[in-house]
């Protein structure tokens, strides 16, 4: 046998059964639960929800949080922004918002411990001044754009549903075409690892969550310790889900994307930094765990494309040998599902008229594979020392 062909009788061995797990997983696609719609509250509602945000210098988009929050209905009992002492006008908006509409409360977090990340922290200080005739907690994030009837739908699915926590996967606000490229390929290893928003029955170490958008039973949350469980986690919403799940709770992932919009990152440069060293989840995961999807993440979307190319280049030249053909055949058929992929996730992504041009870019993201599948090993391979305006030890 020759080389390639033993290399192709190898990676054959090593990429089928990467395969199988996929497609597992999306196969389970086309029977999740349907989005969440926009609802009106009813007169059960009335106060059930404390709206929890944290920040941290988020003057330049906390703006339309802000704003759409008061278009929430008489389900929201209160909105604590709880500010981790904001240099840059954060504070001033939030107090100009609160002269509008009294629900919110401009609340200072304690000095963070130094067995603390920031945004759990805040979140957790969020809790523990809340009102008690709150019966859920909702966290939401600065970077996000909750959709009027946001509130009362959730509540209402949580509880319709059974579920003691409840997360959504939002809709994603970009603009340039650098983002339109590597984003939808970084949002993709997240659909290759786990499965799409509304499939149901995960194991506790499967389950996911997405604390831009995050509805906690208030005695659940009590149960908890509070986000004592997810004290030192980078991604703490994931954390906490896991653990909460472990524990017998019934936790939700939804697909929220005609409810919640979110503008996370300006730009490609930005959206490789900060989102990309959170994707890796490797604070809610054992090793195993972690090392077993980075393993699925190469082989299925990392490498499809590179082979494709590689192995048709032999194939051309005239060497059709079995294990070639098998494996150029089973890596364009992997590419042929990340292209379909782009139209399941399409919906995933706002369409602005004005920026037609870069969201043309969102059609060439496969090629952004191999760099997003890169990214996440590199986040798995070190802990972070710096996070929204804040150093750790």
């Amino acid at each position: 046998m020759t080389f390639v062909a033993v290399f192709c009788l190898g990676l054959l061995l090593v990429q089928i059964p990467a395969v199988l797990i996929l497609l597992s997983r999306l196969l389970k696609g086309p029977f999740r639960r349907p989005p969440l719609l926009p609802i009106k509250a009813t007169g059960d509602l009335l106060g059930k929800v404390s709206i929890i945000v944290p920040t941290l210098n988020e003057v330049e988009r906390i703006a339309p949080c802000l704003a759409l929050l008061s278009q929430q209905s008489y389900e929201v009992r209160e909105i604590l922004v709880v500010d981790s002492h904001s240099t840059d006008g954060t504070r001033e908006k939030v107090k100009n918002r609160a002269a509008i509409d009294p629900r919110f409360r401009l609340k200072t977090d304690d000095p963070l411990p130094s067995n603390w990340v920031g945004r759990p922290w805040a979140l957790h200080n969020g809790f523990l001044m809340s009102s008690a005739q709150s019966e859920w907690i909702l966290g939401i994030d600065a970077d996000t754009q909750p959709q009027p009837g946001l509130v009362a739908s959730l509540v209402k699915t949580a509880t319709e549903e059974g579920y003691d926590l409840l997360s959504l996967s939002p809709q994603f606000i970009l603009k340039y075409p650098g983002e339109w490229w590597l984003q939808p390929a970084l949002l993709m290893t997240l659909l290759y690892r786990f499965d799409s928003a509304g499939v149901k029955d995960h194991s506790p170490e499967r389950v996911m969550a997405n604390g831009q958008c995050f509805l906690v039973r208030r005695s659940v949350l009590q149960a908890l310790g509070g986000y004592e469980c997810a004290a030192q986690s980078f991604c703490d919403d994931v954390t906490l889900a896991r653990y909460a799940a472990r524990l017998g709770y019934k936790v939700g992932f939804l697909d929220g994307a005609k409810v919640l919009r979110v503008r996370m990152y300006e730009g490609l440069q930005e959206t490789w930094k900060e989102w990309g060293r959170s994707l890796d989840l490797k604070d809610a995961s054992s090793v195993t765990q972690l090392w077993g999807d980075l393993y699925l993440l190469i082989f299925t979307q990392g490498l499809p494309l590179i082979l494709s190319l590689a192995l048709g280049w032999y194939w051309l030249r005239g060497d059709h040998f079995p294990t070639l053909t098998i494996a150029l055949g089973l890596n364009l058929f992997l590419v042929l599902i990340r292209v379909g992929l782009l139209f399941a996730i399409a919906p995933s992504y706002a369409q602005d008229k004005t920026k037609q041009v870069s969201s043309l870019f969102f059609w060439l993201s496969p090629v952004a594979d191999p760099l997003a599948v890169l990214r996440i090993i590199l986040s798995a391979l070190q802990r972070p020392t710096a996070w929204r305006g804040r150093v750790y030890s």
